[in-house]
């Protein structure tokens, strides 16, 4: 056996609860012109993929490759170990994170990915934390770019202590706005910690209780018209996901708030884009941001991973390590 053509990987051979998960070998890949190959440190589990290993989203597991084993990992810290001729920017040895754009396939040793996807991970954080971190791109397209989120704007982050959360209330602040998070009891301490003006209990706190605000940013995917009142005439609601259990009504909510009325609903998925990723490491590098880690599992340990995430309650992001 050439161990040296091949490598770990998290795969899947049928849909279902974490227990599907396991740790195999496949092909290690080989960069295509335009590539860079990338030695993967650390993965975070996202909530995505949680849902395309369940068999939830099959309109698009696609991006998971056909057939089975399937792939899993959406987002990576790792060091680049080779590039192929043509490529501009990163090189051998760079410390580096991204992800595989749209596809699924990062939680493995070895990354086939092109340079667009990739940035130099910031300075002073190790890769579990880099790869907590990657999300925060999502946060900046939702405030910065979808919502442009103003100083003296007041932005409510729903799922304030979730991965995408985190983060959307430390820009938030660094922003300028007036930040309000709901989270859980036990974690309301650590938002306010994080920048969050007011942090108040999901469980126990009714939408129509809170004050009108300008921005609405949803991580949870729930009751979209609840919180879509709450806004200002000139509001705006960005939504990073919605109800899969009524996935039809929500998804066409959305689109009608989206197409008509000032207080528009905004929903998109995120990507790794390098400009984003530079843009995130600034605010890293500056202090405004810093990572939540949650619980860092080994490659073996992908399944619990998953369950970590699934249970709920995770104070930031749950990551895998390789290396």
């Amino acid at each position: 056996m050439d161990t040296a053509s091949e490598m770990r990987a998290a795969l899947f051979d049928r849909y279902g609860p974490p227990e599907v998960l396991y740790v195999g070998t496949v092909p290690r890949p080989v960069p295509a012109p335009g590539e860079v190959l990338v030695r993967v440190r650390a993965v975070s589990v996202n909530g995505g993929e949680l849902h395309g290993r369940a068999g939830r989203l099959r309109a698009v597991t696609g991006l998971m490759g056909r057939g089975f084993p399937k792939r899993i990992g959406l987002d990576l810290a790792g060091e680049v170990v080779a590039v192929t001729p043509g490529v501009r920017g990163p090189k051998v040895g760079d410390l580096v994170w991204g992800g595989p754009g749209r596809a699924f396939g990062s939680a493995a040793e070895y990354v086939a990915i092109r340079p667009r996807h990739l940035s130099p991970a910031p300075a002073g954080l190790d890769p579990a934390e880099a790869a907590a971190l990657v999300v925060g791109t999502t946060a900046i397209t939702a405030l910065r770019d979808k919502a442009r989120l103003q100083p003296g704007e007041r932005l409510l982050v729903r799922g304030g202590s979730g991965g995408v959360g985190v983060v959307a209330v430390q820009l938030g602040r660094a922003l300028g706005a007036h930040v309000t998070a709901l989270a859980g009891a036990r974690n309301l301490d650590l938002v306010r910690e994080l920048g969050a003006h007011e942090a108040h209990d999901y469980r126990t706190t009714d939408p129509a209780d809170l004050a009108p605000f300008d921005v609405v940013m949803d991580t949870v995917g729930t009751e979209h018209p609840a919180y879509r009142r709450l806004l200002t005439p000139r509001g705006r609601m960005v939504a990073i996901a919605f109800d899969l259990d009524r996935a039809a009504a929500s998804l066409a909510y959305v689109v009608l708030s989206a197409a008509h009325g000032r207080r528009r609903v905004r929903l998109f998925s995120g990507t790794q884009d390098h400009r984003l990723l530079a843009d995130l490491a600034r605010y890293v590098e500056s202090g405004a941001i810093r990572p939540v880690v949650d619980t860092v599992y080994p490659l073996a340990d992908i399944a619990k991973a998953h369950r970590a995430l699934e249970t709920g309650g995770v104070r930031g992001k749950v990551v895998v390590r390789l290396d």
